[in-house]
């Protein structure tokens, strides 16, 4: 009996190989093909991984079983109109996700407090330009926005080096150490304590466009910013304003609503914004075949998949 096909379209098909590797190596009940091979019956294909599919794509597909997202994200396949949604959709979530956004997170604010950027310029030129540094971590309160698993995680790790660590949600959250802002209520109380502000927020319709200049207005002037949660969270106009203005000090943002993000895009050449192609917790690809096969085997054996994206509530 011929296998169950999974289609792959993630990295481009020079990635594919890899792809096929890491599978075999993985162990998964599967015959993994490239997404464009003309040669796959679309009757035969039961899963897909993907990150964008070309819109229309999956419901040609009849046979279409799961739906894998190649990342935490999952935007760019939701963003199809005839997306079938009756199909289970699977976020990518490793075991490792959550200590890849943590090093992410951390690193990030690191550079803000460090003034890496400053830094990195100077050397390109070449330009020895000292400057002191005033606060520490211990002087430094960082606010994270969504405090699931990934923001748990980088709480904890700056809470190691020492940064105050607040944190705002949806809900109330209870993690140690961690005073808790939640709702609409609560915000403003939390934007004047950050210091430095990351956004690991969920992709909801609630939070799509929440970094933007109603919000960037109510943070304590001079605060920096991190974005590592979506592209669509962010506009990127009001975040260049904002620091054209020196209402923000400083920026790292890992997400674009529209990536590659354009070569002639200003943001690349601001000098107190840094710039990361989505690499916050992406796992290797060993590490999300091995995932996949795994949530391959629950489902060939009936069971419930995990981390399952849910269509009315948008997360």
């Amino acid at each position: 009996m011929a296998r169950p096909i999974l289609l792959v379209k993630s990295g481009g098909e020079a990635a594919f190989p890899e792809w096929q590797r890491h599978f075999a190596a993985a162990g998964a009940p599967v015959e993994v093909r490239w997404w464009d091979d003309a040669t796959v019956d679309p009757a035969a294909v039961r899963y897909v991984l993907v990150w964008d599919p070309e819109p229309g794509r999956l419901a040609r597909l009849p046979k279409l079983e799961v739906i894998f997202g190649s990342g935490a994200g999952v935007d760019f396949i939701t963003a199809d109109p005839d997306l079938p949604k009756h199909i289970p959709l699977v976020r990518m979530a490793t075991p490792g996700a959550a200590q890849r956004m943590g090093e992410y997170v951390t690193w990030a604010v690191l550079s803000l407090l460090q003034d890496a950027r400053r830094m990195t310029l100077a050397q390109a030129l070449p330009c020895w330009d000292y400057f002191e540094r005033d606060a520490t971590a211990r002087e430094t309160t960082v606010g994270i926005m969504g405090l699931g698993h990934m923001g748990a995680a980088a709480a904890r790790m700056l809470q190691g080096i020492g940064f105050p660590v607040i944190g705002w949600s949806r809900t109330r959250k209870d993690l140690p150490g961690v005073e808790s802002f939640a709702g609409a209520v609560e915000m403003g109380a939390f934007l004047a304590r950050a210091d430095i502000l990351v956004c690991l927020l969920p992709a909801t319709p609630e939070t799509r466009g929440i970094l933007a200049r109603p919000l960037l207005d109510r943070m304590k002037p001079g605060a920096a910013l991190v974005n590592a949660g979506r592209g669509s969270h962010q506009r990127i106009e009001d975040i260049l304003a904002a620091l054209d203005s020196r209402k923000l000090a400083a920026a790292v943002l890992d997400v674009f609503e529209q990536e590659p993000l354009p070569a002639d895009h200003p943001a690349w050449t601001h000098p107190r914004l840094t710039i990361t192609p989505h690499v916050g917790s992406l796992p290797p690809r060993s590490e999300r075949a091995a995932h996949v096969a795994r949530m391959i085997a629950l489902h060939e054996r009936g069971e419930t998949l995990p981390n399952l994206y849910d269509h009315e509530r948008g997360y």
